[in-house]
This record gives C-alpha cells, sequence and structure tokens, in this order.
C-alpha cells in the first residue's frame, strides 16, 4: 500500500463550503492522495453547527471536476432515496466528461430519516429502501452499458424504463467504478456481487470486516463472479500528530479522545498510524482506505499523513 491508495473522505454537511471542499480536494490532489471523496447528506449531526448549510454533492463533484486535473472523485455514499436513477446515472456520466474519466459513484439505501423529514424526501421501510436501490444499480448500469444507437428498458416495480436511449455516456468504458458497502447479512453481499467494483466497510473493526467480506465472497460464488474482482475498502476517521500533544490537539478539535481514535481509527503518531494501516492490509486484505478528515481547515494534516505515514508504509 502507497500513498495512492489512501484517500481523502470529507464530511461537507458538518459545515463547510465549496471553497473549503476545493482546497481540500487541491491539497490532496497535489501531495499525491489517490482519491477525494464526500458524503451525500443534506443534514448535520451532532452538535455541530453544519453552517453555511448542507451542500450537494454532486454539485460539488462538477466544480471538483472543472477545478482539480488529476484526482479521483466521488461519493460515501449517495442515497438512493435523494434520486431517480435516470436523471442520477445522466448526472454522473456528465459529472464524468468534466472530469475526463475520474468519477466514482457510491450508491446506497439511505439511513438518516431525519435528513429526508428536514427537506421533504420520502423515507420508504427499510425493505423498499433495499428494493429501489436494487432497481436503481440495474437501472445505472443498464443506461451506462446499452450501446450507442440501441435502447434500453427495464420492467422495474419502482423505476421501470421503456425505450431510453441511454445518454450520455460516461468517459469510463462501461461507467464510473460503482462503490456498495456496508454491514447487512444477505441483501448487501448480493447487490455488491453483481454491481459493484469496490466493496467498502465504514467504520467497522477488523473482525467485522472479515465476517462481511465472507459473505460477499460467498455472494459473488453464489453467481459464478470470481470475488478477486472486487476492489477492498475501508472507511476510517484520521488523527494522526507528529506526537502526543499534536494528536490531542486534533482530537479536541473534532470532538473525539485519543485513546477512542487510536482504537477506531487511523490515529496517534505516523508510526502509530502506519502501524495500523498495516494491520488493516495484513489481517484485512484491504486495498484501499479512506482517510475520513473532519477538520477540513487543517491541511496541514493532510501534509503529514502524506510526508510521514505513507513514507513509513513505503
Amino acid at each position: 500500500m502507497d500513498l495512492s491508495d489512501l484517500r481523502i473522505f470529507t464530511e461537507p454537511q458538518q459545515g463547510a463550503s465549496y471553497d473549503d471542499l476545493l482546497a481540500v480536494a487541491r491539497r490532496a490532489e497535489q501531495l499525491g492522495f489517490g482519491a477525494f471523496f464526500r458524503s451525500d447528506h443534506y443534514l448535520k449531526m451532532g452538535s455541530v453547527d453544519g453552517l453555511p448549510g448542507p451542500t450537494d454533492a454532486w454539485t460539488t463533484l462538477a466544480g471538483l471536476a472543472r477545478d482539480t486535473s488529476t484526482i479521483r472523485l466521488g461519493t460515501l455514499v449517495t442515497s438512493a432515496t435523494f434520486r431517480y436513477p435516470g436523471p442520477l446515472a445522466i448526472t454522473v456520466a456528465q459529472v464524468d466528461q468534466m472530469s475526463g474519466g475520474r468519477i466514482e459513484l457510491g450508491l446506497g439505501a439511505g439511513w438518516y430519516e431525519q435528513e429526508h423529514t428536514a427537506y421533504g424526501i420520502p423515507f420508504p421501510p427499510l425493505g423498499e429502501r433495499f428494493d429501489r436501490l436494487g432497481e436503481q444499480l440495474a437501472v445505472i448500469t443498464g443506461l451506462w452499458t446499452t450501446p450507442e444507437g440501441e435502447t434500453f428498458s427495464h420492467d422495474g416495480q419502482h423505476f421501470p424504463v421503456t425505450d431510453s436511449p441511454a445518454l450520455p455516456k460516461p468517459v469510463q468504458a462501461g461507467g464510473p467504478p460503482i462503490i456498495v458497502g456496508g454491514g447487512g447479512p444477505t441483501r448487501t453481499p448480493a447487490l455488491a456481487a453483481r454491481f459493484a467494483a469496490e466493496f467498502n466497510m465504514p467504520f467497522a473493526t477488523i473482525d467485522r470486516f472479515v465476517e462481511q467480506r465472507g459473505r460477499v465472497e460467498a455472494a459473488c460464488e453464489a453467481i459464478d463472479r470470481d470475488p478477486a474482482e472486487l476492489v477492498w475498502s475501508i472507511a476510517l476517521v484520521a488523527c494522526v500528530g507528529s506526537d502526543d500533544a499534536e494528536v490531542t490537539r486534533r482530537a479536541d478539535a473534532i470532538g473525539r479522545e485519543p485513546d477512542e481514535l487510536r482504537e477506531n481509527g487511523v490515529a496517534g503518531t505516523p508510526d502509530e498510524a502506519a502501524m495500523t494501516l498495516r494491520r488493516w492490509v495484513d489481517d484485512a486484505g484491504v486495498d484501499r482506505i479512506y482517510l475520513q478528515v473532519l477538520d477540513l481547515a487543517d491541511l496541514d494534516h493532510l501534509d503529514l499523513v502524506a510526508a510521514e505515514v505513507a513514507a513509513t508504509l513505503a
């Protein structure tokens, strides 16, 4: 694992403007991180003020597609409740064109009920949300993979599609890589096996990740897909300091305890952080790690990870 296997993951609903996100994305690009990702939420979580208010994930990524040049961009994850699959396929394909083929789509069933009620978005029961997610994935991939000049139809309960021209096409052949993740024991592994280029677990223990990975591998084998085709990834909060005092300062800035972060995230001195990353590679077999960066004004944090953690890993 090297710096290109580490991705910066942000939570703008906690309080960030487009300019804040652009500064982080550009610094991540300059340093050589593999990607800049953001969550797709419309409401803050916890006691933060969330100012200046939420930003739309795909509007943000469209801007970043033009304001960056090499770093990959994506969502962890867009909620299937937020958008119809046809318009979402068009949006993601267009942003992929705008970026020159650097976009990835994380897509999930949605879970945060309060953001739905806060902005008038229907929030069906869990089973229906997964039904809709499965149809979303079928429609989006169907639209992207339909050859030009042909049409796409889908006989779905929630999202029937008839004779779509299936345009526009993304730059990336077959469409941007799709990321599916989470801890659901049955439907999540099945959807990942069928549709995903990458399987991601957010904020899990190694044991929990290995358990879920086994389910996804079994789901792949059940449909004669080689599990080795999947990229395996984890998302973990990052809090690294050059010494204990700096670790504590950064933990305080995001309202967390240093010892808790050392146990559950990628935290501590550069040597400690590198040891945690190695453990995820050696014990869980992950290919890629998303570092959740919560203090977006602290660009020196990215510098430290790139200069010392990644160097220690290499």
